[in-house]
């Protein structure tokens, strides 16, 4: 499945978005960045901006260092100003930082592995990682023991009976919009739970972002970023996410005494090679309700205008019990009305039709809908095409 931005999708959702120019670093301004990312989260673990001093940390010595070395260079000011939040590149004059040349720097920065250039450029680290390799390293990010992990272990458990009960079951992972507080993923063989999530926030590349509290099933936490994730379970292909669990009699896998079946909600994709449906193939989906068998409903496809007069495959599908499948259909329309696909085809006899229950949506805008008719609250809700979501209505 490709990995779409928010840009691309609401691109192919027919919005226009302004497109913003990735800006790309040399080898020495990756190398800046990372010094004063250092530098950074020195200040936000100790309070304080670093010092110099013999009795200090020899590390809390070369920041310093570092510092005085950007706070003189003028381009560094100008590559870093959106990202020092702490002012920290604003001179000082009350005497917190010592001159650089107060204590030996080319002796300290030696014994750090940092080789002088010039005069007039900034230190070289030979080991300071680049921006990029500390985003790759940040989708194995550092784990460490999770001690509150005895509130979490009964859910992992919980998830386990119900996916070998069937009332869960496992997708392939799509949209970064799949990932939110209490969702789980199976990324490299084990179980994950998103926790908790902090504030969204651009990222230097322009893309929303998110800190998350990610709790693995063998007792492990991970504070990793969204997007991390996200590579994560893109590139393994293994990677699930665990659907939420089949609760109630709307969406039971099994009917209680006295329930009614009803039917089933499915979710269709084409596989017809129409220019509008080949560029937005992932998004083009059919959404319906019927009361047999999903595969024997769609079997001849390729012969029916309603299904594109090509094959499809099943997305998804949901069990109804006690539903009136006409007034579900229709409610299910409305929501999804203002994105029903504007597309006339030929039937067999070269008769112009205009198949309904087509939808230019992606997938988790449908499963949000699914989650409110669970809970009754999807007659509040319309899709609105702009936002390529779910909205008060």
């Amino acid at each position: 499945m490709v990995d779409l931005s928010d840009d691309e999708l609401l691109a192919q959702l027919g919005v226009e978005v302004e497109q913003k120019k990735a800006r790309t670093y040399t080898p020495r301004e990756e190398r800046i960045i990372a010094g004063f990312e250092d530098i950074t989260r020195f200040v936000e673990e100790h309070g304080h901006a670093p010092q110099h001093g013999e009795d200090r940390d020899i590390f809390e010595r070369l920041y310093a260092v570092r510092l005085d070395r950007l706070r003189g260079l003028d381009d560094c000011h100008e590559l870093l100003v959106d990202l020092d939040k702490h002012g920290l590149l604003a001179d000082t004059s009350d005497g917190s930082f010592t001159p650089a040349g107060a204590i030996d720097d080319d002796l300290l920065l030696a014994e750090l592995g940092i080789e002088p250039v010039g005069d007039d450029d900034i230190r070289v680290l030979r080991h300071v990682p680049t921006a990029e390799e500390r985003r790759a390293a940040e989708e194995v990010a550092n784990r460490e023991k999770c001690e509150d992990f005895a509130k979490f272990k009964p859910l992992f458990e919980q998830v386990q009976r119900e996916l070998e009960a069937g009332a869960r079951g496992t997708r392939p992972f799509e949209l970064k919009a799949e990932i939110r507080p209490g969702a789980f993923f199976i990324v490299g063989g084990q179980t994950a739970f998103v926790a908790e999530m902090g504030e969204v926030f651009t990222n230097p590349q322009g893309r929303s972002d998110a800190r998350l509290r990610v709790i693995f099933d063998n007792g492990t936490q991970s504070n990793m970023l969204m997007r991390s994730l996200q590579r994560s379970l893109n590139k393994d292909e293994a990677g699930r996410r665990i659907t939420e669990p089949e609760a109630g009699p709307l969406f039971s896998g099994h009917a209680e005494d006295g329930d009614e079946a009803s039917g089933i909600i499915y979710v269709l994709r084409s596989k017809s090679d129409h220019p509008v449906v080949t560029e937005h193939r992932n998004l083009v989906h059919k959404i319906g309700v019927t009361n047999m068998k999903v595969e024997k409903r769609i079997a001849g496809a390729r012969l029916q205008p309603t299904f594109l007069m090509a094959d499809v495959e099943i997305i998804a599908q949901y069990q109804l019990f006690n539903i009136n499948r006409t007034k579900l259909e229709k409610l299910i329309h409305r929501v999804f009305g203002a994105a029903q696909l504007d597309l006339e085809i030929p039937d067999r006899f070269g008769t112009m039709i205009k198949p309904r229950e087509w939808f230019l949506v992606p997938l988790n805008a449908i499963d949000d809908a699914v989650e409110r008719i669970r809970d009754g609250s999807i007659t509040g809700y319309r899709y609105d095409p702009a936002q390529a979501k779910l909205v008060p209505a």
